[in-house]
């Protein structure tokens, strides 16, 4: 699923290419991300939103494909074409986007070390992935980058909140905005689906350090990385430096 920097890096290049257009009749004034949700404004004050989800794909000027579940034409004669294999992503029109906007925590990109601490304050039992991944405590983290960040910080993925030293905490927050930025430079990571505004895949895929690389022996030890099961989720850790 697209998270926050392939949905970051599509929101880029589309405000580099639509601002401006029109849309039937609708002048695009800007287009802005919040958590995983891609939001295009118009100068009437609404908005046309988008949650690409498993296999989304919105492609400034592309060719329709047995994929494709619309193409929005504007008055230039230049299209956006949304594709969708899994048809759970999905696109709605709205006056206001403030109800969408109250539904998500604070930016991965933005947040505070004292409000990430204060949040983890009041969820001591939790697993530390999943609570990273929850979008209504920090948005626009998923799957992949969780994995990452909790690597790069040397946190085992169960390891519960309580457990969790001021300075491991630290390390998550840094790595955060570390991470992201890292894969928002790559244009994302192209796993499955994912292709950029311009139909090119990312290729921060190539720099992970445990995301599917089960099996495979760990870049910082001469341990092997795992793959276990979270609830419906998956987590790859190295076992030897990321220690329960």
């Amino acid at each position: 699923m697209p998270e926050l920097p392939e949905v970051e890096t599509i929101r880029g290049q589309l405000g580099k290419e639509i601002i401006g257009r029109k849309l039937d009749g609708q002048k695009i004034v800007g287009v802005r991300r919040r958590a995983k949700i891609l939001m295009i404004d118009f100068s009437d004050g609404s908005s046309l939103i988008f949650h690409l989800k498993l296999t989304g794909q919105l492609i400034f000027n592309g060719q329709p494909s047995k994929y494709t579940r619309h193409i929005f034409k504007f008055d230039d004669g230049s299209q956006l074409v949304f594709n969708d294999m899994r048809k759970f992503g999905w696109w709605k029109k709205v006056q206001d986007t403030k109800e969408i906007e109250k539904a998500f925590g604070p930016e991965a990109l933005e947040i505070s070390l004292g409000t990430l601490k204060n949040l983890l304050k009041k969820r001591p039992d939790a697993k530390i992935k999943p609570l990273l991944m929850d979008q209504k405590l920090i948005a626009g983290i998923g799957n992949i980058y969780s994995d990452e960040i909790l690597f790069a910080s040397k946190v085992q993925p169960l390891r519960r909140v309580k457990t969790l030293h001021t300075k491991e905490v630290e390390l998550i927050w840094r790595n955060i905005k570390k991470i992201l930025q890292a894969a928002i430079k790559y244009h994302g990571t192209s796993e499955r689906s994912y292709v950029d505004a311009y139909g090119q895949k990312g290729s921060f895929l190539k720099r992970l350090k445990v995301y599917q690389r089960e099996g495979k022996k760990c870049f910082r030890c001469p341990g092997t990385i795992k793959r276990i099961k979270i609830g419906s989720r998956s987590a790859h850790f190295c076992p030897r430096c990321q220690k329960l």
